[in-house]
């Protein structure tokens, strides 16, 4: 099976209510996955964040300070690394991808209401589509939830 490529395109909520969620969906299959940042200020607000997200929940993870990279289930970067093998790789904040053929599945979040973001979005979508990649768009819905588009 190919490389699946998912745009998920954030409306209503923002990525810190969207990605915890996604997260634990790819750990409740076993999946390893790294989450790649456009910046390192969002790497360690997001390092931040998915220790207390919720009340009754967590999502164990690290990054390159942490150390034992190859360990960790969810690893932050804003490197094109993949020390932990990961399954899926996470693209947000505009972040430059890797080469996506060694993926079950390449997330790219972007904000709507960024227009940048929506043009990169879409030039991601054509070389996505020109590499022969499976591709899927999610559109996110006024609850938070999300409807597959394409």
């Amino acid at each position: 099976m190919g490389v699946e490529v998912m745009f998920y395109h954030l409306l209503h909520k923002p990525l810190e209510a969207a990605l915890p969620q996604l997260l634990l969906k790819c750990l409740e299959r076993d999946w390893k996955v790294v989450v790649q940042t456009g910046s390192e200020e969002r790497c360690s607000a997001l390092d931040a964040h998915l220790w207390t997200f919720s009340d009754d929940s967590f999502l164990p993870h690290g990054t390159k300070t942490d150390g034992y990279a190859e360990h960790q289930p969810i690893y932050l970067t804003t490197d094109q690394d993949n020390p932990n093998e990961a399954d899926v790789r996470f693209l947000v904040d505009r972040a430059d991808p890797p080469a996506l053929g060694g993926y079950k599945r390449a997330i790219y979040m972007f904000d709507g209401n960024d227009q940048d973001a929506l043009a990169e979005a879409r030039l991601r979508w054509k070389a996505a589509k020109s590499e022969g990649f499976e591709i899927a768009y999610w559109q996110q819905t006024s609850s938070g939830g999300w409807e597959k588009k394409a």
